[in-house]
């Protein structure tokens, strides 16, 4: 599947941002997957991907877990840490497996990483500093995204039952859709909340996640696996120089630890004209220079975003055309990058249009004769039927008349032969004449004799 680009309206409440009053800026070196191209070598810059096979890197996506074999784990870890209080971190992902499939997707945001979790999911992990979202089908339902604190006193795989734990929750079914999903967190200073789709699905004001925390992404498999692939992985502030204005950290809710990343941060101190300056210039040198090596094209299509700075910072008319003049060189540069932008999908929709144009000749020149060619042998495949049983049912009239008629034949031979038999045996009248003819004949001959002989003279000896 193809992930495009970011819109034109995305990148265009990207730049423009700057003049509202909560502009935000994208993080890049904790993030991934935003203009649609996930880089090349099988590795993302600024993540470290493990698993217990190595997860397959894609120009469009990270497979996680494959389709087979199942019981499969693994991780995609930041190597920086988020240096903000108020942030938006976006995840796109799909899930596919067979109907019974199973498996589950964890969203981390710990204060130290891969070190406590690793590849687990909240099944398995012991004792973790942080929040977790968890994407599975507890309790048999279709799909489910619960949320889970953790102060590091808690060892998550010794819990029978870790559902009583979560602190918001809400059904999604996610799984087979064919599209990806988007989870979205947003932490602002007095709410954290979660979105689905662009759905509300739990906030509180009672979750205040510090600075200097780690974002990873785990996923697991079961013996029937789920695929759990990862499009992109968004994170953006509202300022690109560490810590909020105005916001003070806290720890997660039910840490009592003191942290001192939940202490307010003091002002940084003003800087001469000068300075100020040489600050800007240095980092908008780094910024062009960072981005320029991060464009997969080399065409120029980068996006240096230029941080906000505190309001005490700019003294002077001086400093202050400075920091104009370096602002409308960065919307220069970001409207640059909206006209390239808007020139390559222009390029791409004349690209598929071409090759929709090709693809309806084809069409055309090959499928539709295909298809008369098809009509035809099916007209003669339904004459040939039509034949078969004409044919089928001649035989079957010859056959019965050839039946009738043998049966006919030798009812007929039959008869003349028992009629010819009759006439050559000799009837019982003759047999009863011939026998009582010949005893009478019999008894006449003797009585003649018996009657001879007595009349006969006597012959002595």
């Amino acid at each position: 599947m193809h992930v495009p680009i970011p819109s034109l309206s995305s990148t265009l409440a990207l730049v423009l941002g700057a003049g509202l009053a909560q502009a935000q800026f994208l993080i890049n070196d904790l993030s991934f997957g935003y203009s649609g191209n996930l880089g090349k070598g099988g590795s993302i810059p600024n993540f470290d991907i493990t698993g217990t096979q190595q997860p397959q890197v894609l120009s469009n996506k990270i497979i996680l877990t494959p389709v087979a074999p199942g019981n499969q784990r693994a991780a995609i870890w930041a190597e920086n840490k988020l240096e903000h209080t108020e942030w938006i971190a976006d995840l796109d992902f799909r899930a596919t497996g067979p109907e019974r499939g199973g498996g589950n997707l964890n969203i981390w945001l710990t204060s130290r990483g891969p070190v406590d979790v690793s590849s687990n999911s909240v099944y398995t992990v012991g004792r973790f500093d942080g929040l977790v979202l968890v994407v599975d089908t507890h309790g048999g339902s279709g799909g489910m995204l619960r949320g889970f604190l953790n102060d590091g006193s808690t060892d998550y795989s010794t819990q029978k039952d870790i559902a009583a734990l979560a602190f918001g929750h809400c059904l999604y079914p996610y799984r087979n859709l064919g599209r990806p999903s988007q989870i979205k967190m947003r932490q602002r200073v007095d709410k954290f909340s979660v979105e689905v789709d662009g759905r509300l699905c739990f906030e509180t004001d009672q979750v205040r996640i510090p600075s200097g925390y780690q974002f990873g992404v785990t996923a697991a498999s079961a013996d029937n696996p789920d695929s759990f692939e990862i499009f992109k992985f968004v994170v953006m502030a509202e300022s690109l120089d560490g810590q909020n204005s105005n916001t003070q950290g806290q720890p997660p809710a039910g840490n009592n630890n003191n942290n001192n990343n939940g202490a307010r941060r003091s002002k940084p101190p003003v800087v001469g004209q000068k300075q100020q300056q040489q600050r800007q210039q240095q980092r908008h040198q780094k910024k062009d220079e960072a981005a320029f090596d991060e464009s997969d094209d080399g065409d120029g299509d980068y996006d240096p975003f230029l941080a906000d700075d505190s309001a005490d910072l700019v003294g002077s008319s001086a400093e202050q055309f400075a920091d104009l003049h370096n602002r409308l060189q960065s919307m220069t540069r970001q409207i640059g990058n909206i006209f390239r932008t808007v020139s390559k999908q222009a390029r791409a929709s004349e690209q598929q249009k071409s090759d929709v144009a090709s693809l309806v000749e084809t069409i055309k020149t090959d499928v539709i004769p295909r298809m008369d060619a098809l009509k035809d042998l099916e007209l003669k495949i339904n004459n040939l039927e039509r034949e078969i049983r004409s044919i089928r049912k001649d035989v079957n009239n010859n056959v019965k008349n050839s039946e009738r008629a043998l049966k006919s034949a030798l009812g007929e031979h039959h008869r003349s032969l028992a009629t010819s038999l009759s006439e050559a045996i000799p009837g019982h009248t003759k047999l009863v004449f011939v026998v009582i003819g010949s005893q009478a004949v019999a008894a006449i001959g003797y009585y003649l004799y018996k009657r001879r002989r007595a009349h006969s003279p006597k012959k002595y000896l």
